[in-house]
């Protein structure tokens, strides 16, 4: 997983990408292709 200061970098790189808020951080998940896991906050 990656830790970025900004996730609509990651959310443009598949189109499976998801922006989910938990917990107050965001993150961006991928069911297809685990690999784009990203972390914000």
């Amino acid at each position: 997983m990656k830790v970025l200061s900004s996730l609509k970098s990651a959310k443009k790189r598949d189109k499976n990408c998801r922006v989910i808020r938990r917990k107050g951080r965001t993150y961006v998940i991928n069911k297809t292709n685990p690999r784009f896991k990203a972390r914000q906050g």
